[in-house]
């Protein structure tokens, strides 16, 4: 089977609250530009809105967006709403609600906890929706999350969130956040190349919890927010090519090998590359190519 005729479906499915997606979704954070944010140039519209249009025809139904991923020309929000209004009945979108981007793409002052209402709202009205299906907190660095996952807790009452979720945060704010309400994602950087303690073990909770776990930067790497990573181990570069596919699809491939509950959220504006995303949901390594990138993803520190 080609590449082409792959669908998200290969990957299997996961359910956030009672809401079930395909577990290779799609991040809207590269539709804007070369690069994230204002890093690079600004994409092409009609090709971004043609990458989403394709992604939907080949089973996403899982979209991570953020009304602060804009480019000095493109809102992803805005690309969503135009390719894709009026949405499928099964497509999942989730928000990320915390930070804050002045109209000059400046970062401004992370958000206060009376503040959240109005990220949510604006993600609401660029959108093109009455309600988020998911909503996550993106922790600022602070300490406790109480007060921030509260305010969005008092959303979810009101019925402008569906569901709740966590971003960037340890095994002790998912703690903190559930004693307020229910979390039914944490969304954090792991990768092959990314190995922190905390992270490891919010893997392994959000497994024991039936939480899914949806991990950021997977393909980029240390590239992170300005593209994706062309520093390849030795390793990586000779399993992709006993599998006949690109490097980026085996560091995805080993990061949904790491549990059922692992999500996928690659995020691109070229469309063969969305096509390549999406068909690695069909890979399946071999234990012995597991074990050999699990040595290196130890080594990574």
């Amino acid at each position: 089977m080609t590449s082409e005729k792959i669908t998200a479906a290969a990957a299997g499915t996961w359910k956030l609250g009672d809401l079930t997606v395909n577990r290779v979704g799609f991040g809207a954070m590269r539709l804007t530009g070369s690069a994230a944010f204002n890093l690079g140039a600004p994409s092409d519209r009609d090709r971004s809105i043609a990458v989403l249009r394709k992604a939907i025809e080949l089973g996403v139904n899982h979209i991570d967006t953020a009304a602060f991923y804009f480019s000095s020309l493109r809102s992803a929000n805005e690309l969503i709403n135009t390719a894709l209004a009026p949405y499928p009945d099964d497509l999942v979108i989730a928000a990320k609600v915390g930070p804050f981007r002045t109209y000059s793409g400046e970062w401004g002052t992370s958000a206060r906890p009376d503040d959240l209402r109005g990220h949510v709202e604006e993600n609401l009205r660029q959108l093109g929706r009455d309600h988020m299906d998911v909503v996550y907190l993106r922790r600022m660095g602070q300490d406790s999350i109480a007060e921030h996952f509260g305010a969005l807790a008092d959303l979810q009452e009101e019925g402008l969130v569906r569901h709740l979720a966590l971003s960037d945060v340890e095994p002790r704010h998912l703690a903190e956040a559930q004693a307020i309400a229910p979390v039914v994602s944490v969304q954090n950087r792991f990768g092959l190349d990314s190995s922190r303690p905390e992270t490891e073990d919010m893997l392994r909770i959000c497994g024991e919890q039936g939480i899914a776990f949806v991990p950021f930067f997977a393909i980029a790497g240390d590239g992170g927010a300005k593209g994706a990573t062309t520093a390849h181990d030795d390793e990586v570069l000779a399993i992709a090519d006993a599998h006949g596919v690109t490097p980026a699809q085996i560091r995805l491939a080993w990061s949904l090998a790491q549990g059922p509950h692992v999500l996928a959220i690659p995020g691109t504006g070229n469309p063969d590359h969305l096509v390549e995303n999406v068909a690695t949901g069909a890979i399946r390594l071999a234990e012995d190519e597991l074990d050999r990138l699990n040595e290196l993803h130890r080594k990574a520190g």
